[in-house]
């Protein structure tokens, strides 16, 4: 391995922690991440000739708070408190490099709530996580969010002026204020998981490394909010959806749905880290509330991850998972999975009669997975004209062009005589 390539690597694994240390030393979220940087582009010109240290973690952090030092000075002339604050970190350079590291289950929560913050917009929120704490670089979020380089600075620097003009950004929330800044975070985190799981446009269907850094994220939250059910439950539901992955798309990237997907390429591994999620997630639940949206989804995922294949799936079961979700969260998306469970289960025109009330739903127009759906289930009940009338209409609203190929070759099939196919 490279230089480079092991400080990125460090990067990767102790970015989170050394700049969520850094913010509550410095107090300041865009001074945190230059100093952090700093240290970084230090590693850089040092270490290709002295070696990579004992504790790279540790040097990054002592490295960075020489820089914040550095920075606090040239404020002192005219600002106090800077100068104060100057003194004190000054002070803690010389200690234990690896006490620099502190507090680190209480820092990285800290973090992320400050990068939910609510003066934040949702897509802020998003991009803030992954840069500060997944670590990715600028590149990489804008290639996830098929954007350009720019555009994804111009939203992080963005974002930290808004906390910053918040004033009380780095305090960590407390009572229900903390409740509601935690819901956001793992909302956050799903949404980063489904756009990789399922890209909403552009040429891939999924993107893997957004799944792992939402997995990996996850993970985090469990270790440091270990009491929280749904943490458990996002986590699972994150593990067990991530290892279907390899089997999702074929070797030419084109989509592979469930019915002919190798489960044999289902990871093993993720499949039993989800469980042992799901099964803490409800030795959590409090009593009487039952399951959160979360550990619900994750439910019917561990149904499908028990499966032999799809005729052996409970489908009954999926359906009423699916109900109980839809009452929990008032989502119709809930019930129109609910609608391809109940064909799975009893019949095509099971799932066709709860469609047609889903129909005149607001929230569903527009939602190309609708007509997908309709265009399934008449092909099931031999209707090949309608079914490809209704596949060629998912195909005209989505953004993916993966998803809009795979929906032009149903119609084509649903439109050739059954003999034909």
């Amino acid at each position: 391995m490279t230089t480079r390539a092991a400080i990125e690597a460090v990067w990767r694994l102790e970015s989170a922690r050394i700049i969520a240390a850094l913010v509550r030393i410095v107090r300041d979220v865009g001074l945190a991440e230059d100093v952090a940087q700093d240290a970084v582009i230090a590693a850089l010109s040092q270490w290709p000739a002295s070696g990579i240290p004992d504790n790279p973690g540790a040097w990054l952090m002592t490295t960075a708070k020489r820089r914040a030092v550095d920075a606090f000075r040239r404020r002192a002339r005219n600002d106090e408190t800077a100068a104060a604050l100057a003194r004190e970190l000054e002070q803690t350079i010389d200690d234990d490099p690896a006490a620099g590291i502190d507090h680190v289950e209480d820092d990285v929560l800290r973090l992320m709530f400050i990068c939910c913050h609510p003066s934040l917009t949702q897509e802020a929120q998003t991009t803030l996580t992954l840069k500060l704490v997944a670590g990715l670089t600028t590149r990489e979020i804008a290639r996830a969010f098929l954007t350009t380089e720019s555009t994804i600075a111009q939203r992080v620097s963005r974002a930290k002026r808004t906390l910053a003009d918040t004033g009380a950004a780095i305090e960590e929330p407390s009572g229900d204020e903390r409740a509601a800044r935690l819901e956001t975070v793992l909302r956050v985190v799903y949404l980063l998981f489904n756009e990789g799981y399922s890209a909403t446009e552009g040429d891939d269907w999924v993107r893997p490394a957004l799944c792992d850094e939402s997995v990996r994220l996850g993970r985090i939250l469990t270790a440091i909010v270990p009491e929280d059910p749904e943490v458990h439950g996002l986590s699972a539901l994150m593990e067990l959806q991530s290892s279907r992955l390899a089997a999702r798309i074929g070797t030419d990237g084109e989509p592979v749905l469930l019915d002919v997907q190798d489960r044999r390429r289902w990871d093993a591994s993720r499949i039993r880290r989800g469980i042992e999620a799901l099964a803490r997630a409800e030795s959590l639940a409090v009593a009487g509330e039952g399951p959160g949206q979360y550990a619900l989804q994750a439910e019917i995922a561990a149904e499908h991850a028990r499966a032999a294949s799809v005729a052996d799936t409970d489908w009954a079961r999926i359906a009423d998972l699916y109900e109980q979700l839809g009452r929990r969260t008032g989502s119709p998306v809930a019930e129109l999975n609910r609608a391809v469970a109940l064909a799975r289960a009893h019949g095509p025109a099971a799932g066709l009669a709860l469609l047609d009330q889903l129909a005149e739903l607001q929230a569903l127009r527009g939602y190309h997975l609708v007509p997908s759906v309709r265009g399934d289930l008449l092909e099931q009940q031999g209707r090949g004209a309608e079914a490809a009338a209704e596949f060629d209409r998912a195909a005209a609203m989505t953004a993916n062009e993966r998803e809009r190929r795979l929906l032009l070759h149903r119609a084509e099939a649903a439109r050739r005589p059954p003999s034909d196919r």
